[in-house]
């Protein structure tokens, strides 16, 4: 017999749940509805485009397909005694991971590659999900993005810029010998060519790195699997550039450039939103850009013993949020991923072609040769360690004390 007590608490929890779903509801209506009155124009998906009027159900097969990352409760604390849930300050690092995500499933399973729920997914998807799990061995965890921070000045708990994210992510590609990306994230609203290629073209490294390397995530890469690193050649890129794109609001004339970004083959989106709230942006639609939100705390998921990753909660279901491309805060970061040298030689193409025609107010500048007031460039490279968790954060501090800031330049 329940008391009087526990029949209330049971009706308000009825209550609340009923207006969650009435609220999912009118979001999915409502931009159901928007679609219907705007029929004529495209929707630009991370470089696909989508005619409304004829393939509607493809646009949100699309977006369902992109890895939704969330707030988290109930993971282990992080660092042994820190929070264990990123609510309310790690949006940003959500939305880096989720950028990172899309780079990762472009490098394995191509862009085209579809997610539909309780299908059989292939062993790399679920190798990519594991990258991701919130625990302190997993390479892209909240944990060790969280920890890297300290590296650039961030304490635990406290909320990351598109920058810093960037750079976090930099230091943590070094040690993810599956994926094997070179990271790239530019300096002074400039990318230099001539340092991406001398990044991206590697030599084979020795057995002994390779393999203390690989090492470090085996738990989030499953037992027993072969690396994908280990061959000379071109490094997959993730290009990432942040930008302020003008003071207390965007500039309306780079609205034209950034909204070119997502029609990019190369595109992963950006990553930006308001003052102390994230999102990650994956395309657009006439003047509003189309989001995937963070802000839901959902709890931890972990593997199954077999590799499994239960990945209802990693997709976004709903319809996606949209946002006026004037309302978005100047500080963003942009997302490119390039497979191959001649991705990148494509991207530098179309750069110069529709980003770069403006002659004054650049959103950014592309330089052939690296600039002879800058310091030399070194790529980065790994250490020698074996060791994992907050013990291999603490290893690779010192490789990052010299390294240049970002700049912000006036506009």
């Amino acid at each position: 017999m329940l008391s009087i007590k526990h029949e209330a608490i049971i009706t308000l929890i009825c209550i609340f749940s009923t207006f969650q779903i009435k609220l999912w509801c009118l979001i999915f209506f409502s931009f159901l509805h928007y679609l219907e009155s705007n029929l004529i124009l495209p929707v630009w998906i991370l470089g696909r485009q989508h005619h409304l009027n004829t393939d509607k159900s493809k646009l949100l097969l699309d977006i369902s397909a992109r890895l939704w990352f969330t707030y988290r409760r109930k993971f282990s604390p992080i660092g042994g005694t820190g929070p264990s849930s990123d609510a309310g300050w790690g949006c940003m690092l959500r939305c880096g991971q989720m950028m990172l995500a899309q780079a990762l499933i472009c490098r394995h399973l191509g862009r085209d590659w579809q997610w539909e729920k309780h299908k059989k997914q292939p062993e790399e998807y679920h190798r990519i999900l594991r990258c991701f799990l919130d625990r302190k061995d997993c390479c892209y965890s909240i944990h060790q993005m969280a920890q890297m921070g300290v590296g650039e000045g961030k304490s635990i708990g406290e909320w990351f810029g598109p920058n810093t994210v960037a750079q976090v992510l930099k230091k943590l590609a070094l040690f993810d010998e599956w994926n094997s990306l070179a990271v790239y994230v530019s300096m002074d609203n400039t990318v230099v060519i001539e340092d991406i290629k001398k990044m991206c073209w590697c030599p084979a490294q020795s057995s002994s790195v390779a393999h203390s390397s690989a090492h470090l995530h085996r738990s989030a890469l499953g037992p027993n699997k072969n690396t994908a690193g280990l061959c000379p050649g071109w490094k997959p890129l993730l290009l990432i550039i942040p930008l302020r794109l003008g003071i207390n609001h965007i500039n309306p004339v780079y609205i034209d450039a950034f909204k070119e970004c997502f029609k990019m083959p190369q595109s992963l989106g950006a990553l930006g939103g308001k003052p102390n709230n994230a999102y990650y942006f994956i395309g657009f639609l006439g003047n509003e850009l189309i989001y995937l939100d963070p802000h839901t705390t959902q709890s931890f998921v972990d593997s199954e013993e077999n590799g499994t990753v239960d990945d209802k909660s990693f997709h976004c279901q709903q319809a996606p949020h949209r946002m006026k491309i004037m309302n978005l805060d100047p500080s963003v970061a942009l997302g490119f991923f390039c497979k191959e040298e001649c991705d990148f030689d494509n991207w530098c193409s179309l750069v110069q072609k529709e980003i770069l025609k403006q002659q004054s107010l650049r959103m950014f500048e592309l330089v052939q040769k690296h600039p002879p007031h800058w310091p030399p460039f070194i790529p980065p490279t790994k250490p020698e360690v074996t060791t994992t968790g907050a013990e291999l954060i603490e290893s690779t501090d010192k490789l990052f004390e010299l390294e240049e800031e970002f700049e912000i330049l006036s506009v």
